[in-house]
């Protein structure tokens, strides 16, 4: 297998000299490699890195062939589609040739088959063909990752870099995404959080400051060795104690001994039945050999504690938080929402109408359609947040939304201030329990909720709106896991799996959606 990528002893760290990860040595061939870890890992810098857009801390990358990189944000200020597509100056080109009044170089120049090659390309990227002329102001965020996808393919790499492609698609860009992953014949290297995606791929590298790892197969592999390792790791530390036990006990019974032998020293003395000169050089010799046996013991003691240590800071790495919502105390015949035809219209566009729908102890149910039919706006209703424009919601019991973007908690404010401002019957002890309960302790909750990376986010959401004396029945998510590490997303699923409350779910994260098992599900569009 040719190698069209290679990685030798490759290390990152951040602006201020913090190591992300070291040591990785990787060839990537016609196969596709997907990239995890947790958010802030170094997977983005990676691929700017093999894109040759940032340097690495240490070692080097050789490229073979065109690499193109799908950045996650595309823009679009002052842009035309053609620009966007990255063939501004082709197209003006054929453009200046069409009226008749080319440049000097422009026959020779032209690219003749750039306007099939664009149809083409926006036709399988589900665009709609239109003059390249248009301004991209106007699109979509999920257009706008196609067009960015469409600009790659155009470009015709040998490499492909894809970060967090799904970000911001409906189902159906999602399949387009899975399709160009399935079907890419070149090498590919994909950044994403997404499981279903991450099961298409050829292996699977883990990213993180104690060693970076990689597995062969998709997510399900990646899974299974996951957990192997834990479960490695976690016998390591249990080894770790138990070597340390053995040397505490040692250093105790020497102590011991030395207590019997200088108590037996001390009779012997007093009884006068040995003569001193004797006893005096006894007690040299065993005076030599505690000091040697002591600084021995110390030692051991020393290096049982570094193991120990060592071990439990690599399993704290790859080992899940847990976290535990709140019972609701929501009873299973109590009726907790009710929309009895709700019909919303903004800016003078109808988004639904005819939405009725009960919900009942903890029944979990799931919105979806395509982007644009009014999801979030549904959520948002229901939440109180918007009015119908015609129809009736109720609201039979406390309820709390949480979006993508945990919303309600104010960027300057630390976490601790955001409790307590979005709970202000609560004391000072009973916000801290409230906090520590979802792992923000001590310094970690005072940090301002603006440098909260998303799955520390999410935490700190939950934690505000299950702090209250009045727990919400209803919880409301938004598309929760858009800017969730895998590792952050697995913590929420396993949360809201023990929740007894109901749940009213929008998302396209179909691994997240199977996790939670909705009972039924409302089709907008």
């Amino acid at each position: 297998m040719s190698a069209l990528l290679t990685l030798d002893s490759l290390s990152l760290t951040t602006p201020d000299a913090k190591a992300l990860f070291s040591g990785l040595s990787l060839t990537l061939g016609h196969e596709r490699i997907g990239l995890v870890g947790r958010n802030g890992c170094g997977k983005s810098s990676l691929l700017q890195v093999i894109a040759g857009r940032q340097r690495p801390a240490g070692g080097h990358v050789r490229r073979v062939g065109r690499v193109g990189l799908l950045e996650q944000r595309l823009e679009v200020q002052g842009l035309r589609w053609a620009e966007g597509l990255g063939v501004g100056e082709d197209w003006q080109r054929l453009k200046r040739i069409e009226r008749g009044k080319p440049l000097a170089d422009d026959i020779e120049l032209a690219v003749w088959d750039l306007e099939s090659r664009i149809e083409t390309c926006l036709r399988d990227m589900d665009l709609p063909v239109r003059s390249l002329d248009s301004p991209l102001e106007a699109s979509s965020g999920g257009q706008r990752t196609r067009l960015a996808l469409a600009r790659l393919i155009l470009a015709r790499p040998d490499v492909l870099l894809l970060d967090e492609p799904t970000n911001n698609l409906d189902a159906e860009g999602r399949a387009l995404i899975l399709r160009l992953v399935s079907e890419w014949r070149g090498g590919l290297v994909l950044a994403s959080h997404d499981r279903d995606l991450l099961e298409h791929v050829d292996r699977i590298v883990e990213l993180n400051p104690v060693g970076c790892t990689v597995t062969g197969g998709g997510w399900s592999s990646y899974v299974a060795e996951r957990e192997a390792r834990r479960e490695r790791l976690a016998d390591a530390v249990e080894s770790a104690q138990l070597g340390l036990r053995q040397a505490k006990s040692a250093g105790q019974q020497r102590d011991e001994r030395k207590a019997r032998s200088d108590g037996q020293g001390r009779a012997a003395r007093r009884s006068g039945s040995q003569s001193k000169l004797i006893l005096n050089a006894q007690r040299e010799r065993a005076q030599g050999t505690d000091s040697r046996t002591v600084a021995a013991s110390a030692r051991q003691i020393s290096e049982a504690e570094a193991a120990l240590r060592q071990a439990r800071e690599q399993l704290e790495v790859i080992i899940p938080l847990q976290i535990a919502i709140p019972p609701s105390g929501l009873a299973s015949g109590q009726k907790v929402l009710t929309l009895d035809d709700v019909a919303l219209e903004r800016g003078g566009r109808l988004l639904f109408e005819g939405v009725s729908l009960v919900i009942t102890g903890q029944e979990r149910v799931l919105v979806s359609g395509a982007n644009g039919v009014g999801k979030s706006s549904l959520l948002a209703l229901v939440s109180g947040g918007l009015e119908p424009s015609s129809g009736e919601v109720r609201r039979h019991a406390p309820l709390a939304i949480l979006d993508q973007h945990v919303g309600f908690l104010a960027p300057h404010q630390s976490v601790r201030e955001n409790c307590q401002r979005l709970n202000p019957e609560l004391s000072d002890n009973d916000v801290r329990a409230a906090l520590a309960r979802f792992a923000f302790r001590n310094e970690a909750a005072l940090k301002p909720a603006g440098v909260l990376s998303g799955g520390e986010r999410m935490r700190a959401g939950l934690a505000c709106l299950f702090a209250g004396s009045a727990m919400p029945s209803l919880l409301i998510l938004d598309e929760p896991t858009n800017h969730l590490d895998i590792e952050a997303v697995e913590l929420l699923e396993a949360a809201l799996q023990g929740f007894d409350g109901a749940l009213l779910i929008a998302s396209h994260d179909r691994t997240f959606i199977s996790a939670l098992a909705p009972d039924r599900c409302i089709e907008l569009g």
